[in-house]
């Protein structure tokens, strides 16, 4: 079976050898695994541009170059235009010697795949969409577009659409889905934390304006200022580190509030096994990475109410949601934190949800789609 990959993700080729995002790279094996070959459509850059990567472990049979595009100025729009139109030719050859068609969506190269595979209704297709699939949030109307295109099942056939959460009224080829980390072999025992000394929060994410570190450095801020012995411990890095650095410094954080920088996945392990709390308080989500690895190791998680994360938390009984608002938000916890029965059944809850979904079984979910 030839499985075409079509993705706005480039891959990277340095000294010979194939790169791509870490996250996407790891997924990818498994998909690799199922299919005789494997073909990529994308663009390829001959630098990493500092993108978080790491080499492609499995043979690639092909790929099939595209050309990037974007909107950012008049000049850049007009190339845009003829790009797009190389790359519908590349992506229909491409499509027509395939005999599984996987778009990853959202993207610019992923919506020209939208559309193109439409004229293939015969050819076995899956859509992994990794952005928010809730569709009351506000979304760029191409991602809204794309969204639309491979769930409407007059326009789409034979399509499989893996979205992160479960929603009302979705269309029957829409499949609730996950992304994993750990294994079966990973679940060793919880540790038991004590609501008392310490209360430690652990942030784990890019440090951007869209992960909002900002607000879980002043909501643990807020509870130091409430009486509480608190301490945060930040890791990632990204463009608010010098904003975050600032603040620290200017409101005085620095006994209580560390920041870590990027660490290696066995450092990020440790510290959901020794933290009480991981806070998440980021404006949007796919498939929220963080919350489910804290939850697995029974680290509660405290998050915005967006994408799947209310699923994910079932609407508090496995962790906090966040209200947004500073008083609210450290209101809730502190409640939390005089109750350790509470603390614990939420912890209990938690790591028994995320603990359902191991790489393990996220083989087998893809061998199965690969297989049908």
């Amino acid at each position: 079976m030839r499985l075409l990959v079509i993705s706005t993700a480039p891959l990277i080729v340095k000294n010979d050898i194939y790169f791509a995002y870490s996250p996407y790279a790891k997924e990818m094996v498994y998909w690799a695994k199922y299919a005789d070959e494997i073909e990529f459509a994308c663009s390829v850059w001959n630098e990493d541009r500092n993108f978080l990567n790491a080499p492609v472990t499995f043979p690639i049979h092909k790929v099939h170059v595209l050309r990037e595009m974007d909107m950012l100025t008049l000049k850049a729009a007009f190339k845009a235009i003829w790009s797009s139109c190389y790359n519908c030719l590349v992506l229909l050859k491409a499509m027509r010697s395939a005999d599984h068609i996987h778009l990853r969506c959202p993207g610019n190269i992923s919506l020209l795949g939208a559309f193109l595979q439409v004229f293939f209704p015969k050819k076995i297709k899956t859509t992994k969409y990794a952005g928010n699939w809730d569709p009351k949030s506000k979304q760029p109307f191409s991602y809204r577009l794309q969204k639309w295109i491979v769930s409407n099942t007059f326009l789409t056939k034979n399509m499989q659409v893996l979205v992160y959460g479960e929603w009302e009224n979705s269309t029957k080829n829409v499949k609730s889905f996950f992304t994993a980390t750990y294994t079966e072999t990973d679940k060793i025992p919880l540790k038991i934390r004590k609501l008392e000394g310490t209360i430690s929060f652990v942030f784990v994410g890019t440090l951007s304006n869209g992960k909002q570190p900002l607000y879980a450095i002043q909501l643990v801020e807020e509870l130091y200022r409430l009486g509480r012995n608190v301490q945060l411990t930040l890791y990632g890095e990204g463009m608010e580190r010098k904003v975050l650095e600032a603040y620290i410094a200017a409101h005085q954080l620095e006994s209580f509030v560390f920041l870590k920088g990027n660490q290696n996945q066995e450092a990020i392990k440790q510290a959901y096994i020794e933290n009480h709390f991981v806070v998440l308080p980021s404006e949007s989500e796919g498939w929220p990475k963080a919350v489910a690895e804290g939850m697995f190791w029974g680290c509660l998680p405290i998050a915005t109410a967006v994408s799947c994360v209310p699923n994910m938390l079932d609407k508090g009984k496995r962790g906090i949601l966040l209200q947004m608002s500073l008083p609210k938000d450290a209101e809730q916890i502190i409640q939390l934190l005089d109750h350790q029965d509470d603390y614990n059944q939420r912890v209990e809850n938690a790591a028994n949800w995320s603990r359902k979904y191991t790489l393990d079984v996220f083989e087998n979910e893809i061998k199965m789609l690969l297989q049908s």
